[in-house]
């Protein structure tokens, strides 16, 4: 099962190894890390996607908030979260294809950052499954290059009924 936490940490040097260190030791792989600072000075935002059973997910947040360095841990798993990922991806686009690429971008809203004679440099943001569905339909096109952010995640706002 995939999860999505959200850890507030102090931004010290060796947070990140302590936290990587806990996923590590007991196995489980970070499919995706984000960390950057946030509105408060010295304190950092870590959004880790994993895979994995729940009950040594439920272990990884109790050993995090135990932690010094960490402030609040957040699972999204169960809550209403909107998630995003960014990508940046180097297609080849010469001539005869641009058009079509150019299409693609469009239906996707994707920005086109950089433009070659031979390739187009596309920006797209989205869920997984979108960001995925771009890297598809492009793919018969040549992928020069591909970053991609991981995921990012914030719970939603309360809404009124």
């Amino acid at each position: 099962m995939r999860y999505v936490l959200s850890v507030l940490v102090d931004n010290e040097p060796g947070v990140l190894s302590r936290v990587a260190g806990l996923f590590s030791g007991r196995g489980f792989n970070i499919e995706t890390l984000n960390v950057a600072p946030t509105l408060e000075n010295g304190v950092s935002l870590m959004t880790i996607a994993t895979s994995g059973d729940s009950q040594i997910i439920e272990q990884i947040i109790k050993q995090l908030r135990k932690l010094v360095t960490v402030i609040k841990v957040v699972d999204f798993h169960e809550l209403a979260a909107v998630e995003r990922e960014m990508m940046l991806i180097k297609v080849q686009a010469d001539d005869s294809r641009r058009g079509e690429v150019l299409r693609i971008a469009d239906i996707f809203r994707c920005k086109v950052v950089d433009v070659s004679l031979v390739d187009l440099t596309l920006e797209a943001t989205g869920d997984q499954e979108k960001i995925g569905a771009i890297i598809n339909l492009l793919n018969r096109f040549g992928i020069k290059e591909l970053a991609r952010t991981g995921t990012l995640a914030i719970k939603r706002s309360m809404q009124r009924e």
